[in-house]
């Protein structure tokens, strides 16, 4: 099987190991077995194993380690030095993104005034390993990216609502070329297209900064900006961010070590922190 064919595999099974990720998290202090789990979701244990170690590469069992709150603690407790040593070090890091080395280009103040009018959108739907994703692109890059259930309607009004004078065109074969670079085999450059204040692509770009498998408090990354004490408004710029996945904020995490709530749903939010966590973080 292809990587991009095991891709469209991943995507269909998404809705199944979201929900044994949530029996997870509500039970991993039960330690429950593999068949218990299983059951739980509606499959075979043979078959539940099966697509949970292909989709996370690692064994249900294992994977329960990292969605506890002292795995998420111990991470927050090594959130400066991340920081510290990878702040200087470009955008991308180690594995991130197949190698992809991304960056941006902010709007104009004048196109910013224009809110996206003369802008044409191109976007389509493709599979990912965290389900059905959404690609938005300008000739300048990719400026939308953003998930739905399976089966839901695409959640093209989200992204309307910020280029509100754009032009969308559905175009599925040109954003497969980008999913490809995101999530698939293919590799090469990738350029974001983005609209925010200063401070908000200031935000961005430190979270384009934390490497695959680490977790930040917003108070960290507010003193990254030395910005001390504005937490919350670099929580704000944070939940704005229009491109889910490629600029990381599902690695903010609150203080405490807890999850909240995330726009694309507090379980997707889990799954890609526990599925970086799988495959970059240090064994426990």
């Amino acid at each position: 099987m292809s990587k991009n064919a095991g891709l469209y595999e991943q995507s269909r099974n998404y809705a199944r190991i979201e929900r044994a990720i949530s029996y997870l998290e509500a039970n991993f202090r039960d330690q429950p077995e593999l068949e218990t789990v299983a059951e739980a979701v509606g499959l075979s244990a043979a078959h539940f194993q099966r697509i949970f170690k292909r989709w996370a590469g690692i064994s249900p069992k294992r994977f329960v380690q990292y969605l506890t709150l002292d795995h998420a603690r111990a991470r927050l407790a090594d959130s400066a030095s991340v920081l510290d040593a990878t702040y200087d070090s470009g955008l991308s890091g180690p594995g991130r993104l197949h190698d992809l080395f991304v960056t941006y280009e902010a709007m104009t103040p004048g196109d910013y005034k224009r809110d996206g009018g003369g802008v044409e959108i191109a976007y389509g739907v493709h599979p990912s390993p965290f389900g059905p994703c959404f690609i938005g692109e300008t000739e300048r890059g990719v400026c939308a990216l953003g998930f739905a259930d399976e089966g839901a309607a695409v959640p093209l009004d989200d992204f309307k609502q910020r280029w509100r004078n754009a032009t969308f065109r559905r175009d599925d074969k040109r954003t497969a070329t980008t999913a490809a670079r995101i999530f698939g085999a293919a590799k090469g450059r990738l350029a974001l297209d983005l609209r925010g204040t200063n401070f908000q692509l200031k935000v961005w770009e430190a979270l384009l900064r934390i490497p695959p498998g680490a977790i930040v408090s917003y108070d960290a990354l507010a003193g990254a900006l030395e910005k001390p004490g504005a937490a919350r408004a670099v929580g704000s710029a944070v939940a704005a961010n229009p491109v889910s996945y490629l600029i990381p904020c599902h690695r903010v995490i609150r203080k405490s070590g807890r999850f909240h709530n995330y726009y694309w749903g507090p379980e997707r939010k889990r799954a890609m922190l526990a599925w970086e966590a799988a495959h970059f973080a240090p064994a426990a």
